[in-house]
């Protein structure tokens, strides 16, 4: 028996055509390519830098590749993949608008997660003096792997200013659900991100 998908990707699986190539960056486990690949069909690679990690892919059948992504894509051809994704990893990255562009090179769609600095949790926190500890952050500042977050209002002046299409997003509180107040006060209240983008044209 499968274990069941966090809700996060179940949401992103519903954004992949079936029959699709896909390359998953961080892949963890190999659990969304596990179950893109029983329920779509699709084909790809994880790249995973972690040993245990790799060793869980390798165990299920997954094709991983042991790689730092902050090292790039260099290994691969432009518009190789149908989707590139990268789940909750895009603050502990180096230079995430290099890795996002090398992303939009390499696929035809882009697929990303990240927290929300912007949540009010945060703000409350930093007005207190302290670095936030909340349940969508809940690392202290000196074990955690993030070191560039960022807000809704930072990611979307980024896309604009790269000029790169927001195809979809989805604004999802600690527990993935989407609530009026969010729509009302995106960069308030949305915990956590998903977007799919693509180049123009």
């Amino acid at each position: 028996m499968s274990t069941p998908l966090r809700p996060d990707l179940q949401l992103i699986s519903g954004w992949i055509a079936p029959g699709s190539r896909i390359l998953d960056l961080g892949c963890g486990d190999g659990a969304l390519l596990a179950h893109l690949a029983r329920t779509r069909q699709v084909r790809g690679y994880g790249l995973e830098i972690d040993d245990d990690n790799v060793a869980a892919c390798v165990a299920a059948g997954i094709n991983v590749i042991q790689a730092d992504v902050d090292d790039g894509l260099a290994a691969f051809a432009d518009r190789s993949f149908d989707y590139v994704v990268m789940t909750q990893a895009l603050q502990a990255l180096v230079r995430p608008d290099q890795v996002l562009a090398e992303m939009l090179r390499v696929g035809r769609e882009v697929i990303v997660t990240f927290p929300n600095f912007g949540h009010w949790r945060v703000r409350v926190a930093l007005l207190g003096g302290h670095m936030p500890h909340t349940p969508a952050l809940p690392a202290n500042w000196y074990d955690t792997e993030n070191i560039h977050l960022c807000t809704l209002a930072d990611f979307d002046a980024l896309c604009r200013e790269s000029r790169w299409q927001v195809l979809e997003r989805a604004l999802l509180d600690r527990s993935h659900r989407a609530g009026a107040s969010i729509r009302i006060a995106p960069n308030l209240f949305c915990e956590i991100a998903l977007y799919k983008l693509r180049l123009p044209g």
